[in-house]
């Protein structure tokens, strides 16, 4: 049976998507009523995933849809708005975000910000296993199989893609031989519970000072960060013309094409020199390169870090920083849109599993956090940079501030250079524990 969802067409997707977003930064710039009171408690960053994720679960759009042909087969259609966003605009917008960076100040930030972050790593390490042992004590048969077809074989996918990101993923599942055709429930699992998570983060932010000062934090250094971009921004600023527009756009999208071209060239040189690695160990480790999404994000990064050293970083004062922030908010829509708060409640033991290894993940998070004092916004980052990976960090740390959004991007691309030996260490403790 076909589903059936209304739009379809990624055109008219689209301009949903942004009739989203222009009803919430609207109702957020009331200053009195109902909508001031709502966003005190409600970011508008949630709302700009969460309304999305709605008119999936409602069947309004979709980001995958059926339909059956004439000869009877099913055939799969998938939206491609997240590719857009997330293969075109977001590597826009992290040039963008960081022409003005101080990247001397980002160091500045100290040693917190990574301590955070292999605290993420490990929370999802140990999370797995105790995970595991914690179900199978009330539903055995939930990580049970054999063979191929063992729950944790599927979980190590998961950790993969937890610590670094689909590149992570992908070689867990080749590493470890799961049945493929009972993937699709660790994808589903995968979705479901990053982006819950991802949604208590975004709440989270709305809270920040509460949360630092429960945690007694010290944020003299992001906010010196924070004021610092900030006067250079009003030192520079002025009405941006047309001229000024379009050389930010062109700077932007010349980075994000210098970044796919690059890419190509770079992913298929590694898909070749990780091929000829004889240990099939050593070879999994390294299969993150081949990716190139991994290297348009990094290259990306790259190039707008040394612009930044350039009169380009004088685009901030016409509004840089400003449309690298429209994308993220784009790309943020189209990662709402790919949760159908439906599936929830479609297949609950894997998303019990699911969410009491991230619950561990953030447990650990919040201890080590309070005990060494670090501000909310290392938590968050730390958090998202090995989850939700090089696609949603910049969202979280943006949500800070714009500036802040390659702190986000540099903590990423550690997490995929880990992501495979985290993932192979939290599955030999899952395995381990199944037995």
């Amino acid at each position: 049976m076909e589903n059936v969802i209304l739009f379809t067409d990624d055109a008219i997707v689209f301009g949903l998507l942004m009739l989203s977003l222009g009803f919430v930064f609207y109702t957020e710039s009331l200053t009195n009523g109902f909508w001031q009171k709502f966003y005190k408690i409600v970011p508008g960053l949630f709302m700009a995933y969460l309304i999305p994720a709605i008119l999936t679960t409602a069947g309004v759009i979709s980001p995958e849809w059926t339909t059956i042909n004439s000869s009877g087969e099913t055939i799969l259609h998938s939206s491609k708005l997240y590719f857009v966003a997330s293969r075109y605009l977001l590597p826009a917008a992290l040039v963008l975000m960081t022409l003005s960076i101080d990247l001397k100040a980002v160091f500045g930030l100290g040693w917190k910000a990574l301590a955070m972050f292999f605290t993420g790593t490990i929370g999802i390490i140990i999370g797995g296993p105790i995970a595991i042992l914690l179900i199978s004590a009330i539903s055995p048969e939930t990580v049970g199989g054999a063979g191929p077809d063992a729950v944790w074989r599927g979980l190590s996918t998961l950790a993969g893609s937890w610590i670094g990101g689909g590149a992570n993923q992908t070689a867990m599942l080749e590493i470890y031989g799961y049945n493929q055709k009972l993937y699709g429930g660790m994808v589903f699992v995968d979705i479901v519970v990053a982006n819950i998570w991802m949604s208590i983060i975004l709440i989270g932010i709305g809270k920040s000072d509460k949360i630092n000062k429960w945690l007694k934090a010290d944020n003299s250094s992001i906010e010196k960060l924070k004021e610092k971009v900030s006067k250079f921004s009003q030192s520079i600023k002025r009405t941006p013309s047309l001229t000024d527009i379009m050389i930010i756009m062109s700077i932007g999208f010349g980075t994000v094409s210098f970044a796919h071209l690059c890419s190509g060239i770079l992913s298929s040189f590694f898909e070749d020199f990780v091929s000829n690695i004889h240990s099939a160990s050593t070879r999994n480790i390294f299969t993150f390169l081949e990716s190139k999404f991994f290297w348009i994000i990094s290259i990306a990064t790259i190039v707008s870090i040394g612009l930044s050293f350039t009169k380009a970083k004088n685009y901030e004062g016409a509004g840089a920083s400003k449309f690298g922030s429209v994308f993220i908010y784009i790309l943020v829509a189209t990662i709402g849109m790919k949760m159908d708060l439906k599936m929830i409640f479609d297949n609950m033991g894997l998303i019990t599993i699911g969410i009491v290894w991230m619950s561990i993940h953030a447990l650990l998070l919040i201890i080590v956090a309070k005990l060494i004092k670090a501000p909310y916004f290392f938590l968050a980052v730390g958090s998202q940079a090995n989850v939700g990976g090089a696609a949603s960090a910049p969202i979280v740390a943006s949500a800070f501030h714009p500036s802040l959004a390659t702190v986000g991007v540099l903590l990423a691309v550690v997490g995929y250079a880990v992501g495979t030996v985290g993932a192979i260490i939290c599955t030999i403790l899952m395995e381990t524990v199944s037995y």
